[in-house]
Order: C-alpha cells, then structure tokens, then sequence
C-alpha cells in the first residue's frame, strides 16, 4: 500500500474516532456531577488521553515501506 494511501485512510479513520469519541465523552459527561471541579477533572483527563488510542494508528500511517 503507497504511503499516500495509508495516509489518506488514516486520516479518514481520525475523523471518524475523533467524532465518535466527542460524542461519547459529551454522553459520559452528563452522568459526571454538576460540581465544577468534577466536571473540569473529566473534560480534562479524557480532553488529553484522546491522543493515546490513536498513536498505533499514527504509527501505522508513517511506517516506511
């Protein structure tokens, strides 16, 4: 597979992760407490650990032939 390929198809499937997980972190989000501090400790934990799921995919697009 060329690399412009796999860059393409992974940048699809970034999307689509990337939608899907904003749409389950906001579901999620609605069962956390309405107290600031417990709100601002999810949005934060779960606005940065989005990356980790997606470094495999990452690799995968930059991996040479």
């Amino acid at each position: 597979m060329s690399p412009s390929l796999r860059k393409f198809i992974g940048m699809i499937a970034i999307l689509a992760f990337l939608a899907a997980y904003a749409s389950l972190v906001v579901i999620v989000g609605d069962y956390v407490p309405k107290h600031w501090a417990a709100q601002a400790a999810y949005y934060a934990v779960f606005g940065i650990c989005w990356g980790l799921p997606l470094l495999p995919l990452i690799r995968w697009m930059n991996r040479e032939e």
